[in-house]
């Protein structure tokens, strides 16, 4: 178009062609690289944070780091083939089903994860940078990791949005193909949420408010989102499966590796890699919500159904997670089932202080019934969100 403006039309064309049902499609190669992506940030993501628990940062250039950034090559090279294929080729289907940025045409979804793949790249030599700067260790959100996190959510994103482009043309077995990609899509960023409230989840904060304000921000958004967009009965359910199941994985495998701390000062007799903890149980508010959704019909998408889901999502998890946190703080929990005796080599736990027991972030009583309110106001806000997001997930078509 050579226009200098980004164009973003997403109103469906009347010559873009459906899908038959009859035809067993194959997903294109480049939207299976894109949702590939997604899993290699996610495992270089679980694994990068290991590392620095078990071993510390000893370099750069660690296994962890490289398949990290193996996610925004893929992406890269996913959306690239995309939007050049449709840019220079003579598909006129391909054209019909795109968008126009600056000249080139290609789906929505492959121009937003190209920037996302870009940013996270751009973020490697900054980050470098910061821990020589700042120190080997520092907290997951930092400058530098907030820049990666922001690269990896569009990548997300737009892998969600190439398979929704894909999804809202289709029908019949193409269009189940692409139902069960967007939710393994969506179990996948379920968890890459958890781990970015890392910090702020783990068993001694379970009673606290802050806790579930940090875990009312993180899941609902994606979990609403694909249950208004899927066909599936039980969405939200699938993709809390997944996060629990990738979860419980990384949990019990990864302790299976040898391991042994290269940065002071150590307090903890380190051998193997150490895990991350438990998953907490999302699944439990997520089964809830899709028996919300089963039971609102067609209502599902509206904002009655947005407060709805905010009350419900909040209410089912502390139902759920408060006694299973007063069991991950017992001894029963001490295990490599339940992972509770896992501890970073810099933690000074069970040396310098007792580890199980809740933590009193709320100094009062009425500072944690304060908290619980700005959680489940958060939790309505987030589904609110959610819920806007799902709808308009729902017609894009390029």
């Amino acid at each position: 178009m050579g226009n200098a403006a980004a164009t973003f039309d997403l109103r469906p064309r009347a010559d873009v062609r459906t899908v038959a049902a009859e035809r067993t499609a194959a997903i294109p190669w480049y939207v299976w690289c894109l949702a590939a992506a997604t899993a290699a940030d996610l495992f270089g993501g679980y694994w990068d944070i290991s590392w620095h628990i078990s071993i510390g940062r000893d370099t750069f250039w660690t296994p962890a780091h490289m398949m990290i950034y193996l996610a925004g090559v893929l992406a890269g090279v996913a959306s690239g083939y995309a939007i050049l294929s449709t840019t220079f080729g003579s598909s006129q289907e391909a054209k019909d089903a795109s968008i126009s940025v600056w000249g080139f045409r290609g789906p929505l979804g492959c121009f937003m994860a190209a920037w996302g793949g870009f940013a996270m790249l751009t973020s490697a030599p900054f980050d470098n940078w910061w821990h020589n700067a700042y120190g080997l260790d520092v907290k997951i959100v930092s400058l530098p990791h907030s820049m990666l996190g922001i690269g990896e959510l569009m990548i997300e994103l737009g892998a969600m949005l190439l398979v929704c482009a894909h999804l809202n043309r289709a029908t019949g077995a193409y269009q189940r193909k692409l139902d069960w990609l967007l939710l393994v899509i969506g179990g996948i960023v379920v968890a890459g949420s958890a781990l970015f409230i890392l910090e702020s989840t783990p068993m001694e904060f379970m009673h606290s408010s802050s806790f579930y304000r940090a875990v009312a921000t993180a899941f609902p958004v994606a979990l609403i989102a694909i249950t208004v967009v899927s066909k599936k009965r039980w969405p939200a359910t699938t993709m809390a499966a997944i996060y629990t199941a990738l979860f419980l994985a990384g949990l019990w495998i990864f302790p299976l590796f040898p391991a042994a701390p290269k940065l002071g000062p150590v307090y903890q007799n380190i051998t193997h890699m150490v895990p991350l903890w438990f998953p907490v149980l999302v699944i439990v508010p997520a089964f809830a919500l899709d028996l919300l959704r089963a039971r609102m019909g067609e209502k599902w998408g509206g904002w009655k159904s947005a407060i709805t889901a905010g009350f419900v999502f909040i209410a089912a998890f502390v139902a759920a997670q408060w006694p299973f946190a007063d069991f991950l703080i017992s001894p029963a929990a001490r295990n490599p089932i339940f992972g509770a005796n896992y501890f970073g080599f810099f933690d000074a736990a069970n040396l310098l202080y007792n580890p199980y027991h809740f933590a009193h972030l709320d100094k009062t009583e009425a500072a944690f019934r304060e908290g619980m309110m700005i959680a489940l106001v958060t939790s309505i806000i987030f589904c609110s969100i959610g819920m806007a997001l799902g709808n308009w997930m729902r017609t894009v078509r390029r």
